[in-house]
């Protein structure tokens, strides 16, 4: 196709593929292929986002998040490839978390799917990379089952762009930048990766009846997308007491105790305090040319 000698890198468990992708970058390419799962694409991201070159996704991991949300191909490796060099750039929102650890250190990371304190980060820190290697997704149902059967809700303080403080108790808060979840469950349907704004869910089950009653309006927001319905959730009011949606710039939180917290399926340790906003537009994905 007229292109010059591709350059390869390979990444490193250690950090994930972050040296790989600076040393792609340091070459001056056109664009940067980045073969793995959501976490090696944001250790690429976070390494990457200031030189503004391209990212195309060659989608290998367990969930393969970001690539489900974006339409890319999942089993179709060709085609994928194809993308990167005859595609278009579509410019996307990241996420930055600044964390507050339990030691007192202060980190900060991005993250292109989601943020999650609560169930989200129990899978992260419970299931092994042997299992996911082994089953998939499906190596995730026994750390939710277990987080669901033990029910234990946290205590925080928070806000949402300059709104007043808020005290709630929880059992998970996730700052989305996308909306579905692996096995294609719908969990945000008004999360769109471009749109300049996080969409904050938090889950505040009381019990069993509960719980089914979230599940039942998880399995409506799919239903409604599968028939092509567009859902009613609303964007700025908790639909019931279990389940709330909210939507703005920046977030920010204050746990009572140290609490564990995960971006992209990676866990980044126990965190005191955690501020998260959107830098609109802050990288350019190669995505296929005949569709977003």
């Amino acid at each position: 196709m007229g292109w010059r000698r591709s350059s390869w890198h390979e990444t490193a468990a250690e950090d994930a593929g972050r040296q790989a992708a600076l040393d792609a970058a340091n070459t001056a390419p056109d664009v940067v292929l980045v073969a793995g799962g959501d976490g090696t694409i944001r250790a690429a991201v976070d390494a990457i986002r200031e030189s503004r070159v391209p990212i195309a996704l060659l989608p290998l991991g367990t969930g393969n998040l970001l690539a489900r949300n974006l339409s890319v191909p999942l089993t179709d490796l060709e085609a994928s490839v194809e993308a990167a060099f005859t595609g278009r750039d579509r410019a996307i929102d990241i996420g930055l978390a600044e964390l507050e650890h339990e030691d007192g250190a202060r980190t900060s990371h991005v993250f292109l799917v989601m943020a999650g304190m609560g169930l989200d980060a129990a899978m992260a820190e419970h299931t092994s990379r042997t299992a996911k290697k082994r089953l998939g997704w499906l190596a995730y149902v026994s750390p939710i089952a277990r987080s669901i059967i033990a029910n234990q809700l946290f205590h925080l303080d928070y806000r949402v762009d300059r709104g007043r403080v808020r005290s709630t108790r929880a059992h998970t808060i996730i700052v989305g930048n996308c909306g579905t979840l692996t096995g294609n469950m719908l969990l945000i349907p008004s999360a769109v990766i471009d749109d300049g704004l996080l969409d904050v869910i938090a889950i505040r089950p009381t019990g069993f009846w509960s719980w089914a009653r979230i599940g039942a309006r998880l399995t409506l927001h799919d239903a409604a997308r599968r028939f092509r319905v567009r859902s009613r959730v609303p964007r700025q009011r908790a639909d019931f007491h279990g389940l709330s949606y909210t939507q703005g710039k920046v977030f920010e939180a204050r746990f009572a105790t140290p609490h564990a917290i995960e971006l992209d399926g990676d866990l980044f340790g126990h965190v005191t305090r955690v501020r998260i906003t959107v830098q609109e537009g802050a990288i350019r994905l190669r995505t296929s040319a005949s569709g977003r």
